[in-house]
């Protein structure tokens, strides 16, 4: 709307100086025509904008013109706590009110803070995704945030782990974002926004519990979900040198139970693992450097494995895959 980007024209203005009509353009995604007409509108309206002539040139307030028009709009105030995320702000839909805000905060600012913010903006980046992992999908992001602000109930079709797809009705308390991944809590539940499948926003509204914390909810989750996850336990031993490899070669869960059991070098201990399967790939990364003790069974089939290997860089033979 012309009257929110006449405002954002004389916050610019306030908040930076001197700009040109195509520095205004480029920041407002408009043409230059549309900035001299934004000018002409504002000059008209009795802000004191005047434009200096030349290659130096530009438009500017008079010295000590601050406008008081720097109240948020609902969007920019869900957005306030976006506002050095620009990632996660834009799959909410709030990228542009996350923009709009901080040009607000900035113009609200006296002279040597808004200096000092813009250092921090400029020299400071949170990037929340982990490290090679691509960016998952999701379509249905947008929606769920609009019926968490209006606690408006939802049906879904959602795909559990193994593939199975379920139909729910939700009534989604919160959004969270875990290491670049989105997941929101409904009903006391917690749901994979990537594993939704389709997504409807019903008419019905839903009470929010007013006991509800989202904070506290998500971390009494995490830690039931890991000890959950990690639940299996194989007696090994360690050197030393592989008790401490755990922090760089495990999940942080693990290397925390093995941290908190704190086992001297060569002592038995219960290694914490989602299934042998799992690890199986846990345990071949530390080498000698541990020795699984039990089950027997597990111990076997390790032993095996580490043959087999033996046999493929000896030359014995060919493993059966590569015939």
């Amino acid at each position: 709307m012309k009257s929110g980007r006449l405002l954002q024209v004389l916050l610019l203005l306030q908040s930076r100086g001197r700009m040109t009509a195509d520095e205004l353009a480029e920041e407002l995604e408009v043409s230059p025509r549309t900035i001299y007409r934004d000018i002409e509108s504002l000059s008209a309206s009795g802000v004191p904008v005047y434009a200096d002539r030349g290659p130096a040139g530009g438009y500017q307030l008079v010295d000590g013109y601050r406008t008081r028009l720097t109240g948020l709009t609902t969007g920019e105030a869900r957005s306030l706590f976006l506002a050095g995320l620009p990632g996660p702000a834009e799959a909410l839909g709030l990228g542009e009110f996350a923009a709009a805000a901080q040009l607000k905060l900035l113009a609200a600012l006296p002279t040597e803070l808004r200096s000092r913010a813009e250092q921090i903006r400029r020299r400071f980046h949170l990037d929340t995704p982990t490290w090679f992992r691509g960016d998952e999908p999701t379509e249905h992001l947008a929606t769920i945030a609009d019926a968490v602000w209006e606690q408006r109930r939802v049906r879904m079709t959602y795909q559990r782990w193994g593939n199975e797809v379920v139909e729910r009705e939700v009534d989604p308390y919160g959004l969270v974002l875990k290491a670049g991944t989105w997941y929101f809590v409904g009903s006391g539940r917690t749901y994979r926004v990537s594993r939704v499948l389709t997504l409807q926003a019903l008419p019905e509204t839903f009470d929010r519990p007013e006991d509800f914390d989202l904070a506290r909810f998500w971390a009494d989750w995490s830690e039931r979900f890991e000890a959950r996850m990690y639940g299996e336990r194989v007696t090994v031993r360690m050197t030393r040198s592989g008790l401490d490899k755990t922090q760089y070669l495990l999940s942080g869960y693990q290397a925390r139970v093995i941290r908190e059991l704190a086992p001297e070098p060569g002592e038995e201990f219960g290694f914490p693992t989602e299934s042998t399967r799992h690890a199986t790939a846990d345990l071949l990364k530390f080498g000698a450097d541990v020795e699984v003790l039990a089950p027997n069974e597990f111990r076997r089939e390790l032993a095996d494995i580490i043959k087999a290997m033996q046999d493929v860089y000896n030359g014995a033979k060919l493993p059966a895959w590569f015939r």
